[in-house]
């Protein structure tokens, strides 16, 4: 059987491969989209979209809580987890069945099944029909990642769980231990912690939520303690002693110590590792480091006509960056000459509550890297639309290069900062200096006015603080 030929095989329909297929189809060429379970990937799936989804039906929970605060009433307050992970599923479908849209329209080939390269511009799939053969000149591999699993924590679906079960749970947590403080176990434990359950987390690092400034993580704690959690910072979990029906008994060292806690529920979100296995990648020459892809700075490979994006090509590990490799990668097969990525100009956000966003440098990176700084800061408490919101605890900070006025970064930590941050990516990616900010007027009453406030601070000039 000849194979079906294309300009450009994409292998996962993630938010790295879809938005490769599509803009490639907008330059003109023909796509082919290979997805061996869901289009739009773990993202759109079982991860971006349908963790938000019921992380604000726990903000309402939350807010109708404190009805009184703001001269209302609401009684007999409750919820129903399994219509909060209905909603959830729904949405993750709806946004799914769009992509399959967006296929349709942009003439893109879509193909479910598993894709195995095998050899230079040949891609084989097997799907539920048989084996197709596909061949291109250029391949665009966008498998993504997993969740990893440690030994003796592995998941089970019944008393640990990763973020699938954590998403479709089989009851309701009484007892929960997360196990990792990254944006996936900060959130899940937020989720779970708003609507009732009594939240352990365990950071093996020094604190939670550790790519963040250290300030912004330590506000964040006193937050997340606040609101009921137990943090157990420098701590690691080093056996999981089950016991079917009725929970687990974890061993966590603590300071040298080994102390057992009993638990019912563990969620266990200690990191990814690449998809890359029974792809035909090393026959091909491609090299993997710690399970992913190594690429230049246009995501190719160093093999002739294959490239890698997103999760599989290492860290920062967002659907953001993986979106944004697939319009690069689709734009230089296409014959273009697009910029490559900056690391730094892209924001990471965590929608626990009080949200965490941040971009570029934290206060410490930007010392070690040499870097004479000039660091601002803006509490939410100063602020009158936090305040009429509801929402005094947050802050907002700035780091500037002392010498040049560069934004070297922001981080923030409050109410919507998940939305606020794009104003400072967009000064990160138009090199803006402390004058350019300063000299912006931003509307009144908004959030955003921090982030001017915040500036201001840096020089000595903060109006409100």
């Amino acid at each position: 059987m000849a194979a079906k030929t294309f300009d450009m095989i994409v292998i996962g329909a993630g938010p790295g491969g879809y938005v490769a297929a599509i803009r490639g189809a907008q330059l003109g060429l023909k796509v082919a989209c290979v997805e061996r379970e869901h289009l739009g990937g773990i993202c759109l799936n079982w991860g971006c979209i349908p963790t938000k989804a019921m992380l604000r039906s726990a903000e309402v929970f939350h807010l109708m809580h404190r009805a009184k605060e703001f001269g209302l009433s609401a009684d007999k307050i409750g919820y129903d987890l399994n219509a909060v992970v209905q909603r959830s599923r729904g949405v993750a479908k709806q946004l799914s069945g769009g992509i399959g849209h967006l296929f349709k329209k942009n003439k893109i080939t879509s193909i479910m099944g598993e894709a195995t390269l095998k050899g230079a511009g040949i891609v084989s799939v097997k799907t539920k029909d048989g084996v197709e053969e596909l061949s291109a000149k250029s391949i665009v591999v966008a498998t993504g990642a997993r969740a990893r699993e440690l030994p003796g924590l592995e998941a089970d679906g019944d008393l640990v769980w990763t973020y699938k079960t954590a998403l479709t749970p089989p009851r309701m947590p009484k007892k929960l231990l997360v196990i990792g403080s990254g944006a996936i176990g900060i959130e899940f434990a937020s989720f779970y912690n708003t609507l009732g359950a009594d939240v352990t987390v365990v950071e093996v690092m020094d604190r939670i939520l550790p790519v963040e400034d250290a300030e912004i993580s330590a506000f964040a704690k006193k937050q997340f303690v606040k609101h009921g959690m137990k943090i157990l910072e420098k701590a690691g979990v080093k056996k999981l002693d089950r016991k079917p029906g009725t929970g687990v008994t974890a061993h966590i060292e603590i300071g040298g110590k080994i102390e057992t806690h009993e638990f019912d529920t563990v969620i266990s979100a200690v990191g990814i590792v690449g998809n890359v296995e029974n792809l035909g990648l090393e026959a091909l020459g491609v090299k993997i480091d710690r399970t992913h892809v190594v690429t230049d700075e246009y995501c190719r490979t160093g093999v002739e006509g294959v490239f890698a994006i997103g999760d599989i090509a290492g860290a920062p590990w967002l659907a953001h960056k993986a979106s944004h490799e697939g319009v690069m990668v689709a734009e230089l097969i296409a014959g273009q000459h697009p910029h490559p990525i900056k690391p730094n100009t892209i924001a990471g956000c965590t929608y626990c509550h009080p949200q965490v966003a941040s971009v570029g440098l934290t206060e410490e990176k930007a010392k070690a890297a040499g870097y004479s700084v000039k660091v601002g800061r803006f509490p939410f408490i100063g602020n009158g639309k936090a305040i009429a919101l509801g929402e005094p605890e947050g802050m907002v900070k700035t780091v500037f290069d002392a010498k040049t006025g560069e934004l070297l970064g922001a981080h923030m930590v409050g109410a919507e900062v998940t939305e606020m941050i794009q104003g400072y990516v967009i000064g990160r990616t138009l090199e803006t200096t402390e004058e350019d900010l300063m000299h912006t007027v931003f509307p009144h009453p908004t959030l955003s006015e921090m982030m001017h406030e915040s500036v201001l601070d840096a020089y000595g000039r903060a109006i409100h603080f």
